[in-house]
């Protein structure tokens, strides 16, 4: 693959509105530190996604049902949890923030090695992510996540489908590609390789929504 050809001014003056941007360019962390525009976007190997409108009531109610018990979970344990917005980058090579293209913000995620969160959020791959899915979400940008969740190393990725109330886990297997799950549904519970001990039920993450 081509190393991304970066936008050549780092030095811009802060951008206010997204249409101002040039989408076929490539832009890296350090562009984005500069877009003061309210629209929320996410960088992959330097092209603009634009991420969905602030998340539907229903959406915020199933990642607080997966944050919470997550987050209880993790009391007084080493590995920390967080819901977006959450930048979370993924380096190449360079932590540089002129040599970072891939900028994302899962819904939630969980980070043990502490060594890799700063002020700004995440640097490197979390353990696990939870993607709670949008109509807004395209095929192309699922499989654009996907790629880089498995190629950074994410150890542990939860697709949670709200339309069909169900959850699918992908785990890294020893040869660095994801092994999807069955589809969890209703009545079930799923655990975690990356927590060991947690469970969460699907009734308590679906069953209250009105």
């Amino acid at each position: 693959m081509n190393k991304p050809v970066p936008y050549p001014d780092l030095h811009e003056e802060p951008v206010h509105e997204l249409n101002d941007i040039d989408a076929s360019l490539t832009y890296s962390y350090a562009n984005y530190l500069n877009w003061l525009f309210h629209d929320r976007v996410e960088l992959i190997r330097g092209k603009i996604f634009k991420m969905s409108p602030a998340p539907s009531r229903v959406h915020q109610e199933i990642s607080g049902n997966i944050f919470n018990p997550i987050a209880n979970f993790l009391k007084s344990k080493s590995c920390k949890v967080y819901a977006a917005p959450f930048d979370v980058r993924f380096p190449k090579e360079s932590k540089a923030d002129q040599d970072v293209y891939t900028v994302l913000q899962p819904n939630i995620c969980v980070v043990c090695d502490r060594s890799k969160l700063d002020d700004r959020g995440c640097i490197g791959a979390p353990d696990l992510i939870v993607e709670i899915l949008s109509p807004g979400n395209t095929k192309v940008e699922l499989l654009h996540k996907y790629q880089v969740y498995q190629e950074f190393g994410v150890k542990e990725y939860w697709v949670v489908s709200q339309s069909d109330q169900s959850i699918l886990i992908y785990t890294l297997n020893e040869f660095g590609k994801f092994q999807p799950s069955k589809i969890y549904s209703l009545s079930e519970k799923v655990s975690s390789s990356v927590l060991p001990g947690f469970e969460l039920a699907l009734d308590d993450v679906f069953g209250d929504l009105d």
